[in-house]
């Protein structure tokens, strides 16, 4: 059985969406739409949430964004930098947008990131 939270911005007719919900030992933080300095803040308020929480293991769920710009990489980065800092906990799980794949390549962040197979 899992509880879920929901947070929502419109944003110029895309909506950015960040859903939670907890799971047996863990959280799972599902993202989708665009992730942009507008947005960067809701994602990075739900994760520090997350990460207060007991949690064992912090799952965050890129498969639904759509893009991502330099804030989003920057956030990326910073979520993994404070994961590595307090055990280890987060793992991230790719996106299917091919345009987001390609960001993350072409900036190398690709592999700087616990990504899962």
């Amino acid at each position: 059985m899992s509880q879920g939270r929901e947070g929502m911005l419109q944003v110029e007719e895309q909506p950015f969406m960040v859903h939670s919900e907890r799971t047996e030992g863990g959280e799972r933080i599902r993202v989708l739409g665009d992730m942009d300095l507008s947005v960067v803040g809701l994602l990075d308020s739900e994760m520090r949430r997350a990460e207060a929480s007991d949690a064992s293991r912090i799952v965050l769920d890129l498969d639904q964004l759509e893009f991502l710009d330099a804030s989003g990489i920057r956030l990326l980065l910073d979520l993994n930098s404070r994961s590595e800092r307090n055990g280890g906990r987060l793992r991230i799980r790719p996106a299917s947008s091919q345009q987001v794949q390609r960001v993350l390549e072409l900036t190398g962040v690709r592999d700087l990131l616990p990504f899962e197979d």
